[in-house]
């Protein structure tokens, strides 16, 4: 006869989520602090010509280029393009080494802790933000700061100080979000610039009726707007170049608190099993009454 099961049923085990592996970050954050430090130098070069380009431009906008002059400036123009193709692979080549290396810490993150540790407690953010907060308006403000300040805080081992890498990430994202206002309102400004000068030379062309037009004044203002990006990009340039340092000290510390927290512990730390009781040494003789068998 068959034994009637338990009552209450037990059912089935409970779902036990199966942990992602572990897998190393130095890879990857090599090879995007390579494509960083390659897209800084892009950016210093571009700054030099713009500069040197300073003088050639002032003389353009004036009216003072001969036409073997302006012939020379459309070639060279010309031959910046696969230099410019050049720096826009290495600007997509660098976005994407840094977001697979931000889904892998996050993925570590993961892997540290319990798999049953609910995961509100560990990001603020779904998966899906680690790449899409990049690109989402306004919200591009804070979160990408909120999903790295995430990995950072649960990569950390326990007992240690936090005050040179919390330096290092809100030092990475006050230059980094810097960086793109200048180059965003910077290009807004010398494009609506472009438009404003154009149009008034149109109205005062109008107004002059056939007779000569002053345009000393929108030329000067043209002047002005050349230097105010030429100043703006060097500054773009520098916050760019502390940005990227800084995430670089900050991909490196990362990769080493993870792996720290993966690595067994030393072989002096290591505390061996107590002995079971039936091979425990026995302290006393045995009792009287039992026979000793000639000891």
């Amino acid at each position: 006869m068959t034994q009637p099961y338990p009552w209450p049923y037990p059912g089935p085990e409970p779902y036990q989520p199966v942990p992602r592996p572990f897998r190393p970050l130095r890879a990857v954050a090599i090879v995007s602090m390579a494509l960083m430090g390659l897209t800084v130098i892009a950016a210093i070069i571009q700054c030099v010509l713009l500069w040197r380009s300073y003088d050639e431009v002032k003389r353009l906008v004036y009216g003072l280029l001969s036409d073997a002059e302006i012939e020379r400036g459309a070639r060279s123009v010309a031959g910046t393009g696969p230099l410019l193709d050049l720096l826009g692979y290495l600007l997509i080549g660098t976005a994407i080494a840094f977001l697979l290396w931000l889904w892998r810490a996050r993925d570590n993150v993961d892997f540290l802790h319990s798999p049953f540790v609910p995961q509100h407690l560990l990001h603020r953010r779904a998966p899906g933000w680690v790449i899409g907060s990049w690109f989402c308006p306004i919200v591009q403000f804070w979160y990408p700061f909120q999903i790295v300040d995430d990995v950072v805080r649960a990569s950390k081992p326990p007992a240690r100080p936090v005050g040179r890498v919390r330096a290092l990430l809100y030092g990475w994202w006050a230059t980094w979000t810097g960086f793109w206002v200048i180059m965003v309102g910077g290009g807004s400004v010398a494009v609506v610039g472009f438009i404003v000068w154009i149009v008034r030379l149109v109205q005062a062309t109008d107004n002059g009726a056939g007779q000569y037009v002053d345009v000393y004044d929108l030329q000067d203002f043209m002047v002005h707007v050349a230097l105010g990006v030429d100043i703006g990009f060097t500054v773009a340039t520098v916050l760019l170049i502390v940005a990227g340092v800084a995430m670089a000290l900050l991909m490196l510390q990362i990769g080493d608190w993870q792996q720290e927290r993966t690595a067994p512990p030393p072989v002096q730390d290591q505390v061996p099993p107590p002995l079971t009781p039936q091979y425990a040494p026995r302290s006393q003789p045995p009792g009287p009454g039992f026979p000793t068998y000639g000891r």
